[in-house]
Order: structure tokens, then C-alpha cells, then sequence
């Protein structure tokens, strides 16, 4: 998975836009939007200031290792925000019906 898209989800889920994110997380503007669009690898220090925001946070673990843990607050996305974006694919089982 491309950490890019996954800010990208991240940040579609809490609604708010590039600038917004940047703002927030003092991450220049640039440097998102070159990740989200793949363009650059986002680097260690921008990816902490993402997950150490409090608005954020909740979305670290999944970030790193693309897993989740609900029982620690520690989530993803919404599904169908992850689809969209082709960072899950739907399940053949799901194609059928």
C-alpha cells in the first residue's frame, strides 16, 4: 500500500483539505500533496508530525503497518473511503452479489 494514498484517506475521512492537514501538522503543503499524488515518498519527520496530532492519532498504527487495533483506538479509514482510493480491493464474493 502507498503511504500516500493512505494520508489521502486519512485525511478524506476527517474531511478537510491539503491546506488544512498542512496546517494542522505543520507538514509543508507541497510535501502532501506530492505524497497523496505519488510523486515523493513523504519522509519519517512529516509522517510523525501526521501521527502524533491529536486528530490523527488514531490512524498511526494503520498508517505504519497497515493493520488496525480498535481495542487501542487505533483504526483505519472507512471501507469505502479505502476502496475508492484502490488501497483495498473488494472481495470477489462481494463482485458477485
Amino acid at each position: 500500500m502507498e503511504l500516500g494514498k493512505k494520508i489521502k484517506a486519512v485525511r478524506i475521512a476527517e474531511e478537510i483539505s491539503q491546506d488544512t492537514l498542512a496546517e494542522l501538522t505543520h507538514v509543508p503543503i507541497g510535501t502532501i500533496r506530492n505524497c497523496e499524488q505519488g510523486r515523493s515518498e513523504i519522509g519519517s519527520d512529516a509522517l510523525t508530525k501526521i501521527t502524533n496530532h491529536e486528530r490523527f492519532e488514531k490512524y498511526a498504527y494503520w498508517l505504519v503497518t497497515g493493520k488496525v487495533l480498535p481495542e487501542s483506538g487505533q483504526i483505519s479509514p472507512d471501507f469505502s473511503i479505502l476502496l475508492h482510493l484502490g488501497i483495498i480491493e473488494e472481495s470477489q464474493e462481494s463482485k458477485r452479489a
